[in-house]
């Protein structure tokens, strides 16, 4: 994930995009403002929502990456190229890309940013937004009369979609954004073309996302188990990235698995996993704190009974034991020493 404290805006131009039309109107010139907080404004709004994005692409091509249009026109402005040029046939690279009926006029905005750190290291930055939807806000002035206006504007909470290039070694590091993603997949896979980058906030990801549906998914198709056994294999997985500093499947295997029916069974997940989802996974690598932290939160472990009960299991699955009564009826016993 990005830090932005230092990041600050070098330049900024706006383009619009009437599909209706089939018109572009482009700008001829940079905005520029010479007040604080005008650029703390663009920063919140502009760098903001990339902060806990954690999934790193990086362009992509077939053939050659330099035939891939954004890589080209972005490599042009990060060689100090006329960035009005390569901002204009951005947004004309954007055009002719939108052919889905069901996609939307915008504002377009291209802005370069510096100071942008990544890992540790600083670098140079490039933000592409197509602003689809605005919100209505309110304005007040006091002149000779106090009036209230309302008025359309871009919301620091939610962009529709954004592009985020950082230029590390190429062929770069992007973050993206598409809130709007229902008409069409054009912004991914079109107009930006991108493919997940092979580093360790990925493997990690990746990895605890395939953990986690072999556990909610598979496990229990091929294995007798109950909602606490999930939460505890699930438990278990996590304390095993939260505690470890790299990662080896064989280690992980053994230590969170133990059993060779159920090793055997992930292993299995494991391949059918990567081919749907296009992505290799690979044995070992150097485990993200940051995407262990984010994943973490999505690995439930709250047992729910009912509308009665919520159990949270975070320790020891040999405490709490499930079983049927006399009269049909389930239930969980708790074992505890404590009573907070």
């Amino acid at each position: 994930m990005i830090q932005i404290e230092g990041a600050s805006v070098n330049k900024l131009i706006l383009h619009k995009l009437d599909i209706e039309k089939d018109t572009l109107h482009l700008s001829n010139s940079m905005f520029h403002f010479d007040e604080a907080d005008q650029e703390e404004t663009l920063i919140k709004i502009f760098l903001k929502p990339f902060v806990n994005n954690s999934t790193t692409l990086e362009f992509k091509h077939d053939v050659n990456i330099d035939l891939n249009v954004l890589f080209s026109l972005s490599k042009s402005i990060f060689n100090n190229n006329d960035f009005i040029i390569q901002s204009q046939g951005i947004c004309q690279h954007l055009k002719a890309v939108s052919k889905h009926p069901n996609i939307k006029s915008g504002d377009v905005f291209v802005l370069q940013f510096d100071d942008i750190v990544l890992n540790g290291n600083t670098y140079q930055g490039l933000g592409i937004y197509k602003v689809e939807n605005k919100d209505t806000f309110i304005e007040t002035t006091a002149n000779s009369e106090v009036c209230i206006n309302f008025k359309k504007g871009i919301s620091s909470k939610r962009l529709d979609k954004a592009c985020l290039i950082l230029f590390t070694e190429e062929p770069y590091t992007i973050f993206l954004i598409d809130n709007v993603s229902g008409e069409t997949d054009y912004w991914q896979n079109e107009f930006v073309k991108v493919a997940f980058k092979k580093d360790d906030i990925n493997n990690t990801n990746q990895f605890l996302s395939l953990t986690k549906n072999f556990i909610t998914q598979q496990y229990p198709e091929d294995f007798e188990t109950t909602k606490a056994d999930q939460i505890d294999l699930l438990n278990r997985s996590v304390e095993y990235f939260k505690n470890h500093e790299t990662f080896d499947k064989s280690t992980f295997e053994q230590d969170v698995l133990h059993h060779e029916a159920l090793i055997e069974s992930f292993q299995n997940f494991n391949n059918k996993y990567a081919k749907e989802n296009e992505i290799e996974l690979v044995d070992g690598f150097d485990i993200s704190a940051q995407a262990v932290k984010k994943q973490a939160r999505v690995f439930k472990s709250v047992l729910k009974l009912d509308k009665n009960f919520h159990v949270y299991i975070h320790g020891n699955r040999e405490l709490i034991e499930q079983g049927i009564d006399a009269d049909g009826r389930k239930y969980y016993k708790l074992y505890f020493e404590n009573e907070a």
